[in-house]
């Protein structure tokens, strides 16, 4: 039988036509045809951007670009240990696709451009350009994300940061493992966890050995590398100088020494991983590696710190890009299917549906332009404090609805979703990773907690935030009046009492901080129907269980 890539309309070899079934969704402006998120964008202080931003869409949305997605998950990374005559390689072979997908990125500043060139609202289009990307392919996401991320840990460390910072700045990719200085730009990765610790960085058992300057020999092994073919990486390990332990400190080990010596970087294997298959994760020992302090000698945490704040955040926005591609995918299937004698779209359940993951995704991504917007150069103190507490509150919140609604999604496609030769499969597999990397769900809610113990001024700029919408919502003054109750009673309970009900308060300072974002910035209808339906009374578990006379059509209409 012939088929059509497009889905036209086709002869089946004398059997049937196939017909009913919308074209592919390729060959569209990812970003013009968001309505909400080139709204956002001029909210939060990037307008000049709109022409990057809307030439980076049309290239994601473009007809090769999807293939390449496509591709690129579909032909996994190959690991190679050892060349044909046993000497070591360690290296990781990528299908061109992925450098395709990770260059593209690249070129439009993606990783770095918020610090390149900085300007107000840098940040915010950054993160736009991040989820655009983001969006048809997440896991190229991994490097960009961790390199945008790693320029917080660096830039306090000139021995490391006058190299290395103009070459991260750069936005020419080249795949090759070479000499730092033949290389037009470079990407970072990250070595953290180790097998007994995962979370619990303290517990690792990698060494550094002082062997002068700021430069440290390492022995040890990390459970999980990310993105391994990056040019170099951040890595945790206890320091010792003289005999006498330093503590935990935080080490920027490059892939090639100077003159192009290999460092000893031993890949084991690469991870069988639930998501995507495009970008690899590794298993990695290190046994004499060269590694070079950032920061203090033992304040390892405390140079990771700004890092991690930053990888959570694209945590959200990866998050948010993947519920665009999912409402993206199931408004455009119920445009183009009709069943019962009418369009999907048109039928009262399934319009229903469609706004509710609307409204969800257009929630996420406020939260998350938001949060974007409190890390620029500019940021107040009251800034600083905001995002200490409200970037795990996002996180947690956001990411942990990211899959339940990429299934939600997935079946307004029937069939056809549950499918890998649909986007939508990929996704749901794909999004259960924004909840557990930088922090799972606990790990997140208690940093919460943190926040506000170690922070104080973190809640009150919480609270100054919600109180820019109080009086323009009973039900959302109500909440944020039982959320900040909660706040001030957990603030005086002993550690486990309060430790209980950390997921909790988590959830609804989230839920706060996106109502009021909806009632700032989205059409009234949009705001009320999220707030009715996320903190009504007659609130329901699952999606589309709207109040009753919503106009969902207008909500869908929109996105």
């Amino acid at each position: 039988m012939t088929s059509s890539s497009r889905g036209q309309r086709v002869i089946g070899a004398a059997t049937h036509y196939v017909e009913n079934q919308p074209p592919w969704r390729v060959d569209v402006d990812e970003y013009g045809s968001n309505a909400p998120l080139v709204a956002a964008v001029e909210t939060f202080g990037a307008g000049w951007a709109d022409k990057g931003l809307r030439d980076a869409g049309s290239l994601v949305g473009s007809l090769d670009f999807q293939r390449d997605a496509e591709l690129a998950d579909l032909h996994t990374p190959t690991l190679h240990t050892h060349d044909r005559w046993g000497f070591r390689l360690d290296e990781v072979e990528y299908d061109p696709s992925y450098h395709r997908v990770l260059g593209a990125a690249v070129a439009r500043g993606a990783h770095t451009s918020a610090f390149a060139d900085p300007r107000p609202g840098a940040h915010v289009a950054r993160a736009a350009t991040f989820m655009l990307f983001a969006q048809a392919e997440p896991g190229h996401a991994c490097p960009v994300s961790m390199t945008h991320a790693a320029v917080a840990s660096i830039e306090g460390s000139p021995w490391v940061a006058e190299t290395w910072l103009p070459r991260l700045y750069q936005r020419a990719y080249d795949p090759r493992l070479l000499p730092a200085e033949e290389k037009p730009g470079a990407l970072i990765g990250m070595a953290m966890t180790e097998k007994q610790g995962g979370s619990d960085v303290r517990a690792g058992t990698t060494v550094g050995e002082y062997m002068g300057g700021h430069a440290y020999q390492l022995t040890g092994h990390k459970w999980f590398c990310s993105a391994p073919m990056s040019d170099a990486f951040l890595v945790l390990a206890h320091t010792r100088r003289g005999g006498a332990e330093e503590g935990l400190s935080c080490l920027f080990v490059p892939r090639l020494l100077p003159h192009g010596m290999r460092n000893v970087f031993r890949l084991q294997r690469l991870k069988d991983k639930l998501g995507n298959r495009s970008n690899a994760s590794a298993e990695v020992e290190f046994d004499g590696t060269v590694g070079f302090v950032l920061g203090e000698p033992g304040r390892g945490v405390r140079t990771i710190i700004e890092m991690v704040q930053r990888t959570r955040l694209d945590c959200v926005l990866g998050t948010a890009a993947g519920m665009r591609q999912s409402v993206a995918e199931a408004v455009w299937h119920a445009r183009g299917r009709a069943a019962f004698g009418a369009p999907l779209v048109d039928q009262p359940a399934m319009t229903a549906v469609l706004a509710d993951l609307a409204l969800e995704y257009e929630a996420a991504m406020l939260s998350g332009l938001r949060l974007a917007q409190l890390f620029e150069a500019e940021a107040s103190d009251r800034d600083v404090a905001l995002r200490r507490l409200a970037t795990p509150v996002t996180k947690y919140w956001v990411c942990k609805r990211g899959p339940q609604h990429a299934y939600e999604a997935l079946e307004c496609l029937g069939g056809n979703g549950y499918t890998e030769a649909f986007p939508l499969a990929r996704r749901y597999r794909e999004q259960p990773v924004m909840a557990i990397w930088e922090g799972s769900g606990n790990v997140i809610a208690l940093d919460v907690l943190r926040a506000l113990t170690r922070d104080p001024d973190s809640a009150t700029a919480f609270a100054d935030e919600l109180s820019g919408t109080r009086g323009a919502s009973a039900l959302l003054d109500g909440h944020v009046d039982r959320t900040l109750g909660l706040l001030r009673r957990l603030e005086g309970e002993e550690p486990a009492a309060a430790q209980a009900q950390a997921r909790r308060l988590a959830e609804s300072l989230a839920l706060a901080f996106q109502a009021s974002l909806m009632l700032r910035h989205a059409p009234s209808l949009d705001a009320e129907t999220f707030i009715a339906s996320r903190l009504g009374d007659d609130r329901a578990a699952m999606y589309g269980a709207l109040p009753a006379g919503t106009d969902a059509a207008a909500i869908v209409a929109r996105h």
